[in-house]
């Protein structure tokens, strides 16, 4: 498969950055999702390969191996999410189809140290942005569940629309969940989402003390391990 166009790349808006994701992110990864681990269990996939707890370093240097795997497949775009140059969080846009249907789902992680100040949405907006306007995709999904009013905020302020619930979606947290299916075409956004989201902090419209401002996660899928 050809690789995407337009990737690798990094971007940025102000302190939030994008990156391709790194082996040596494997050690930061480690430490943030250890650290932030009890605030992520609840949104995250149960999958063995990438506790959210581990001593060792080798489940996550394989996580990394894997996405970035899928990236040379053509079938994501793996991102290290970085604030004023640190390690923050994880983006991936995956589950990429080319063809007639040039689809694809966002997930994301942000360590709990950097909350409220804007990074998710900044973040997603910068991805979203990339996927329309550089790579030629038409459709970008954001599966959340319903109980994380937190993430449920960030698609909604960003003009993502509802299309209705997935029933026992994903395996999280000891159990199969529902998901809210959030998606957006590049019709819905001609001027691009990042100037969607440049408006909204313009009208004061986002309050970056909120508890539930734009943080926590939604689950990126696990990678595809039948890729060479």
């Amino acid at each position: 498969m050809n690789r995407i166009r337009g990737w690798p790349v990094s971007l940025e808006e102000g302190l939030v950055g994008l990156r391709p994701l790194r082996l040596r992110d494997a050690a930061a990864l480690r430490e943030s999702r250890t650290r932030s681990a009890e605030w992520l269990r609840p949104w995250e996939p149960t999958h063995p390969e990438l506790p959210l707890q581990s001593s060792g370093l080798a489940p996550y240097v394989a996580m990394v191996q894997a996405v970035r795997r899928e990236g040379r497949h053509g079938v994501a775009m793996p991102w290290a999410v970085t604030y004023d140059g640190v390690f923050a969080g994880q983006l991936t846009v995956g589950a990429i189809v080319w063809g007639s249907a040039r689809s694809a789902q966002v997930g994301y992680w942000v360590d709990r140290a950097f909350a409220g100040r804007g990074v998710t949405p900044t973040a997603v907006a910068l991805a979203v942005d990339h996927c329309f306007f550089a790579a030629g995709l038409h459709r970008i999904e954001a599966n959340i569940r319903p109980e994380n009013r937190a993430s449920r905020r960030v698609a909604e302020k960003l003009g993502f629309r509802a299309e209705g619930v997935r029933r026992r979606q994903l395996h999280i947290d000891g159990a199969w969940r529902d998901h809210i299916c959030y998606a957006l075409t590049v019709e819905d956004v001609p001027g691009g989402l990042l100037t969607r989201w440049r408006e909204h902090l313009r009208g004061g419209r986002f309050d970056a003390s909120a508890p539930e401002a734009d943080d926590a996660s939604i689950p990126p899928l696990p990678p595809d391990p039948r890729l060479p």
